[in-house]
């Protein structure tokens, strides 16, 4: 399980689950910074998503400016352009990539090979079909994130090869 925050209260209640990675869904220029530390300080490896933060344009630069001033371990953005900046930084990065059609599904070895990326995530998650089709087409870790809401949308994502699940309904951080 991979929690997902959107909000201070998922901050608050993710420093009490024992979950080794957080995914940040957002936060702003002024804040990231404070965030991040916290959640270090907490002992967890933190991804920020680059495309929800407050304050910043959707260019590359942003990956410079958490590399410098953050411990953040990681990206998480829909851009290849971003998550390809992510690794040149030296940080992890995970490309995250909207499924809600059969071109996005069919564009995917594309993208994911522009960005060079680390995992990628598949949203929504609740579709064990098309994680199972996913999983023939790729070696790169999946993880399963969006409308995962229950256990069962859990462990149908996992039987069909997602290597982990992102949620950021806090009941599924606790299965």
């Amino acid at each position: 399980m991979i929690p997902s925050i959107k909000d201070e209260d998922g901050l608050r209640a993710v420093l009490g689950v024992h979950c080794p990675v957080v995914f940040v869904l957002f936060g702003s220029v002024m804040s990231i910074r404070r965030i991040v530390e916290t959640l270090k300080a907490a002992g967890k490896t933190v991804f920020v998503d680059v495309d929800l933060l407050d304050g910043f344009s959707s260019k590359p630069v942003v990956v410079d400016f958490l590399k410098a001033n953050t411990r953040a371990d990681g990206v998480l953005s829909s851009k290849a352009v971003i998550v390809r900046a992510a690794k040149t930084a030296g940080l992890l990065a995970i490309h995250r990539l909207f499924l809600i059609d059969s071109f996005s599904y069919n564009n995917l070895p594309k993208q994911v090979s522009l960005s060079g990326a680390d995992a990628i995530e598949i949203l929504p998650g609740c579709m064990p079909r098309v994680i199972s089709w996913i999983r023939e087409d790729t070696d790169l870790p999946l993880i399963a994130g969006g409308l995962v809401c229950d256990k069962e949308d859990v462990i149908g994502a996992l039987g069909a090869g997602a290597t982990a699940v992102a949620s950021s309904n806090r009941d599924v951080w606790l299965m």
